[in-house]
């Protein structure tokens, strides 16, 4: 194994750790900021070919149109995150998304749909109270990330693609960060990545459930390794499910992917098995409710008797013409049909999807942390979308908050400074923890990996009680245990893919033990928690969001006081602004 005196290292000024819209923005912003600055990119598969901002099919939410409003996005965006979210991230993120959108347009070349007076076409979403989301077809995070990929490359940016992050690494004086710990999966070497300013944006990724929209390598590295360094995370129970992910079988990996929210929001219909919509019984906007309320209102309805052949519902688009369909949702129509199932003209059977998380590393505005010299931004982070995060804000959370991250790495690091020397004792443990299982005896990773599917999906999913979430920490801390026993063969190290695999659980099972932990705290029912046994909100203007630490072994819970510093519950920016 690589001991810490011999191992390679790597020196840049900057490094980020991610390559989606809130990884390439930090990049480029940085680059703008201090052009002579270095600054590097890791990313764990290629660079403009994996992370979750090159899958977002709906669009990007901002207020452009006459009528619409910062102010009134702003109570959307809180709204529906039933009043947890951090009232100063969620103002910057409707704020500044008005220049990020311009910005994508006239200054890194993306081309998003028009009206015929050439005005941007902004689509309906479920969930808000405008129709504002901003695309390109059904394949917005195509036309972003390709753009956006295309610029990075332009400039003196470094790349460390096929590398992973291991381990935050502190510095030996502990004034905050010294570097990353990273695996070069091409070489199976490690090598220690030094840096001025670090930045979190490795994007969430809920593969822990049994239906998933992320693909596969998607691990919620970041947060285990924020877990691992003892750091903050908030509002972690809050894991949001897409009503409709596609239900094409169990032998692939299409099962699970996501048919997006503009089919419901352009007045798609959810079908049981009777062919009778149901929506309406439990909620007035139909199917065009927030993704908590259709999510739990599917799984209700499958509960009661009236699942569809494979477990799930169906949609329904052939009434709104399928040629009209066809136009408009290309991508969502090809998807289908590559599956053997007619969008158009027929009926399509969906069922809810682990999509997104709310929860995340605490941050501030500027995307500082408690950590010194690291930064977060996107998926990683939480406090923006509170228990719910509408459909259109994800890829506008990653763009503007990635923006904001270069830009304040970037002026910290101009103002002087050195590289932190890294704590010794930290580098062991984290080649010890990577290299360890290396050798030993093989354990049963895909059961394991199953397990954890089930335990997730129906005892840490939509519908939640005390008895399950405690039955959940328990096969969690069984799972856990069988991921330390497992090893992996030592022959090539080189895209060892059993090794990843076993990296990849024991994230997994780590940030998941975060998760049901938070859930089991929160003893009240807000936006995608909902606790049966425990079904009503407790009282808004009392909110408190949960904060989830890692201290050794264990972890601690705690409750923190939400600030309403721009509207208290029962209030509005509108009646302000007018």
């Amino acid at each position: 194994m690589t001991r810490a005196g011999t191992l390679a290292q790597v020196e840049t000024d900057i490094l980020i750790l991610g390559s989606g819209g809130a990884g390439l923005f930090a990049a480029l912003h940085a680059k703008k900021t201090a052009p002579d600055l270095a600054v590097t990119v890791a990313v764990k598969g290629l660079l403009g070919k994996c992370g979750c901002t090159r899958m977002v099919q709906g669009g990007y939410n901002v207020a452009l149109a006459p009528g619409d409003s910062v102010e009134r996005h702003f109570m959307d965006t809180v709204e529906g995150g039933k009043w947890l979210n951090d009232q100063a991230l969620a103002w910057t993120l409707v704020t500044e998304a008005q220049v990020r959108i311009r910005e994508l347009e006239t200054e890194l070349g993306c081309f998003f749909d028009r009206n015929p007076d050439g005005s941007v076409h902004q689509k309906a979403f479920a969930g808000q109270t405008f129709d504002r989301t901003v695309h390109k077809g059904d394949l917005t995070g195509i036309e972003i990330i390709n753009r956006l990929s295309e610029q990075v490359w332009r400039r003196d940016v470094n790349r460390l693609e096929d590398h992973r992050a291991l381990e935050l690494i502190p510095a030996r004086d502990g004034s905050g960060l010294s570097g990353v710990l990273m695996l070069d999966m091409r070489t199976g070497e490690a090598k220690l990545v030094r840096a001025k300013a670090v930045l979190l944006a490795t994007g969430g990724g809920p593969t822990m459930y049994k239906y998933h929209t992320p693909s596969g390598d998607k691990s919620c590295d970041g947060l285990a390794m924020a877990l691992r360094a003892g750091l903050p995370l908030r509002d972690m129970e809050m894991v949001q499910f897409h009503p409709t992910g596609l239900l094409a079988g169990a032998g692939t990996r299409m099962t699970g992917t996501v048919l997006e929210e503009g089919l419901r929001g352009a007045g798609g219909w959810l079908l049981d098995s009777t062919g009778a919509r149901f929506m309406e019984a439990y909620d007035p906007r139909a199917e065009r409710a927030t993704r908590d309320v259709v999510s739990r209102s599917i799984i209700r309805r499958i509960r009661d008797g009236f699942a569809t052949p494979s477990g799930g519902v169906h949609i329904a688009m052939s009434h709104l013409g399928p040629d009209d369909v066809r136009a408009r949702f290309k991508g969502m129509v090809e998807r289908c049909a590559d599956c053997g199932f007619d969008l158009a003209g027929g009926l399509v059977e969906v069922i809810p999807t682990a999509h997104y998380m709310m929860g995340g590393l605490q941050f501030a505005v500027d995307c500082t942390t408690a950590l010194p010299r690291l930064y977060a931004a996107g998926e990683d982070t939480g406090g923006v979308h509170g228990a719910n995060r509408l459909g259109g804000n994800g890829v506008a959370n990653s763009t503007v908050f990635g923006g904001l991250a270069g830009q304040s790495m970037a002026r910290a690091v101009s103002r002087g400074g050195s590289l932190a020397d890294p704590d010794p004792r930290a580098v062991e443990a984290g080649l010890a923890r990577a290299y360890g299982p290396l050798g030993r005896p093989a354990g049963e990773l895909p059961a394991i990996r199953e397990a954890l599917y089930e335990t997730m999906w129906s005892d840490v999913g939509i519908l939640r009680d005390e008895a399950g979430l405690r039955r959940a920490l328990d096969a969690l801390d069984g799972l856990g245990d069988a991921v330390a026993r497992a090893g992996a063969p030592d022959g090539d190290r080189r895209y060892a893919l059993t090794w990843m695999d076993r990296l990849n659980l024991e994230n997994l099972v780590l940030v998941s033990q975060g998760i049901a932990r938070a859930a089991l705290a929160r003893t009240d029912s807000r936006g995608a928690h909902f606790r049966e046994d425990h079904p009503e909100t407790s009282d808004l203007a009392a909110s408190a969001y949960t904060v989830v630490r890692r201290q050794g072994d264990a972890f601690a819970i705690a409750m923190e006081p939400v600030h309403f510093t721009h509207v208290r519950p029962g209030g509005s920016l509108l009646d302000a602004a007018a």
